[in-house]
């Protein structure tokens, strides 16, 4: 395998998804070493080649653009003739209606649109900005921006998970996962391997761990799977 390409496995990827692989399959397939982690070479070429762990940023639009927006949409133009054409021939109720249901899907539109903006802006303030990794063997504090598919991250309790991970030993650790699962208690974490179709939900993956959330109990170590807007 090329260790310069890393396949990143997801739930619909016809290869096993992380969860059912075993912790030393898991780190394999990334060309890592559950002890050593990836080498300082290595871990910079995959920099390059997959960029920085950070979600990415868009231009932000007020929310009267973002309002306006929902108008530029093929079925709302024609349903907007439609319903300029009924109050031409005198059918002002038809047009009424129809003003109605325009109005309405545009406000459903733009509040789901505004609150997946209000939503990635707080995911990005959940970011953790450093990170733990082992690197030749050599345990060090990293911008967590210069995580890579393969790097070995140590969790202890209070961090911020920094990236998307499969966990290689995990005693006794627990995670905080309200922010994805609503779940108001912490979650119990193992690195034993979950059977491919148990594993759809979020919440049902206890050998993962996920960039945002936060160690409560124990510690663990996991190998990086995702970064940035993948994970």
């Amino acid at each position: 395998m090329d260790q310069n390409r890393v396949a990143v496995t997801s739930a619909n990827s016809s290869s096993p998804p992380w969860w059912a692989l075993t912790p030393e399959a898991a780190v394999s397939k990334l060309a890592s070493n559950s002890e050593r982690g990836l080498s300082e070479a290595l871990a910079g070429e995959r920099l390059i080649e997959y960029g920085p762990n950070e979600l990415g940023e868009e231009d932000v639009r007020s929310p009267w653009l973002m309002f306006g927006s929902q108008f530029a949409n093929t079925m709302i133009v024609v349903l907007l003739i439609a319903a300029a054409v009924t109050v031409v021939i005198g059918d002002v109720k038809d047009a009424v209606v129809i003003s109605a249901i325009v109005v309405l899907n545009a406000s459903i539109g733009f509040v789901q649109e505004y609150r997946a903006e209000k939503a990635m802006a707080a995911l990005k303030n959940m970011a953790a900005p450093s990170a733990r990794v082992i690197r030749d063997g050599v345990e060090t504090y990293r911008a967590a921006a210069e995580l890579v598919p393969g790097d070995l991250i140590v969790l202890d309790p209070g961090d911020i998970v920094p990236a998307d991970g499969r966990l290689v030993e995990a005693p006794n650790l627990r995670l905080n996962e309200s922010a994805l699962t609503g779940e108001s208690v912490p979650v119990d974490k193992s690195p034993a391997p979950i059977a491919a179709a148990e594993g759809h939900l979020v919440a049902e993956r206890a050998n993962m761990v996920f960039k945002g959330t936060s160690v409560v109990y124990g510690r663990g170590r996991a190998v990086v799977v995702a970064t940035g807007m993948n994970t």
